[in-house]
């Protein structure tokens, strides 16, 4: 009869075949799941091509140029106000007039000084009779030399006395001191204005100044009679042109920028003093660069890339064309003016690149080109309102 002993083995042996034959159905059990996990992938449709734009790099005509933002100034303007205190009698303008050099703008009540002026020019006229008299008198030697010397001192007092009475009189005028635009005017018949009490503002508008500042390291590249072309948000589309007329000979020490002026043209008087400017000077000579959208351009921090377009090449099992790739290029950018950037290397002209729909793409990505939108790609664009 067995012992227990004798038993051992053919359990051990049991207990192996059953972890075996577990290993193997859970193999059997993976093997199944990782079928039909790679069944799905193969019956799930393949992702198609991404849809971007595109443009052919193109060499163009570019104008280096300074830009800068300034202030429009008037060639001449001031606060219009009187050095003598008194009633409004009449005003002689309505606010925005043009107004001629030496135009009355405002009359102060002034009729105690014009009779006071009267009574001297009387005098004066008196005094210049008993001259001429004692001047013949002396001729005949009907008089001293003493009597004609009091006749001409008493002349010169009171033409002196009439002389000083017309300032009084001309200091209850205000007058335009030069020719240019009225501002609003405020004041009415009957108010009473004190010595040095602001009436109103007087800007000559043609010509105006534009003063602005630049950097010292652009100073070799500036002379005067260059020219400045600016647009003011007052305009949209439109470009103001004029002349560089001033360098200031110091620069400021703060900023280490250089001030500037250029005196532009304002015939028809749209431009008035204070405008915000954007300022545009063109320095060197036009040359020609190849140029992309700025949208084309991927900024990386290892270096900025555009994506060159491959043409298709070939066709696929189904005989279809298949569709055009992409290749990732690192380029190396110049300068930029409104949309655009200039291309120094990495392209060639002619090169057609992505403009929009990067993000999407990786190398040898296909893709299905649809230029009916294109990215802005203006040298000088403009705001829009919609």
């Amino acid at each position: 009869m067995p012992t227990r002993a004798d038993r051992q083995p053919s359990t051990t042996k049991r207990m192996i075949w059953m972890i075996v034959g577990v290993l193997l159905l859970i193999a059997l059990i993976a093997g199944i799941k990782v079928l039909l996990v790679m069944r799905m992938i193969s019956n799930m449709p393949k992702p198609g091509p991404s849809t971007v734009s595109t443009i052919s790099a193109q060499k163009q005509a570019w104008q280096p140029a300074l830009h800068a933002v300034g202030t429009l100034r008037a060639a001449r303007g001031a606060d219009l106000a009187l050095d003598a205190a008194g009633l409004v009698a009449a005003v002689k303008l309505k606010s925005g007039d043009d107004v001629a050099k030496g135009q009355l703008l405002l009359q102060l009540r002034d009729g105690d000084d014009v009779a006071r002026l009267q009574q001297l020019e009387a005098n004066a006229r008196l005094s210049q009779i008993t001259f001429q008299r004692a001047r013949q008198q002396l001729a005949a030697q009907a008089i001293s030399k003493a009597d004609y010397d009091t006749a001409a001192a008493n002349l010169k007092a009171n033409q002196a006395a009439v002389a000083q009475q017309k300032v009084v009189v001309a200091k209850k005028q205000l007058r335009a001191p030069f020719a240019g635009r009225a501002g609003i005017i405020t004041v009415s018949p009957g108010d009473y204005l004190s010595i040095g009490t602001s009436v109103v503002t007087l800007q000559q508008l043609d010509p105006l100044y534009v003063d602005f500042s630049v950097p010292q390291r652009e100073l070799g590249q500036l002379q005067v009679g260059q020219q400045v072309n600016l647009g003011v948000d007052a305009y949209v589309g439109r470009s103001f042109s004029g002349k560089l007329s001033a360098i200031n000979p110091k620069v400021n020490t703060d900023t280490r920028n250089v001030q500037v002026e250029a005196t532009v043209a304002n015939h028809d008087k749209q431009l008035i003093p204070g405008m915000f400017a954007k300022v545009r000077v063109d320095i060197g000579h036009s040359r020609q660069l190849l140029t992309l959208p700025q949208a084309a351009i991927v900024y990386n921090p290892y270096g900025d890339t555009v994506y060159v377009v491959h043409p298709s090449k070939g066709r696929g099992k189904d005989g279809k064309a298949l569709p055009a790739t992409v290749q990732q290029t690192f380029v190396t950018l110049g300068e930029t003016r409104g949309d655009q950037v200039a291309i120094l290397k990495g392209i060639d002209p002619g090169t057609v690149v992505v403009t929009s729909g990067q993000l999407k793409l990786k190398n040898g990505a296909p893709i299905v080109v649809d230029n009916s939108v294109q990215p802005a790609d203006q040298s000088h664009p403009t705001p829009q309102e919609h």
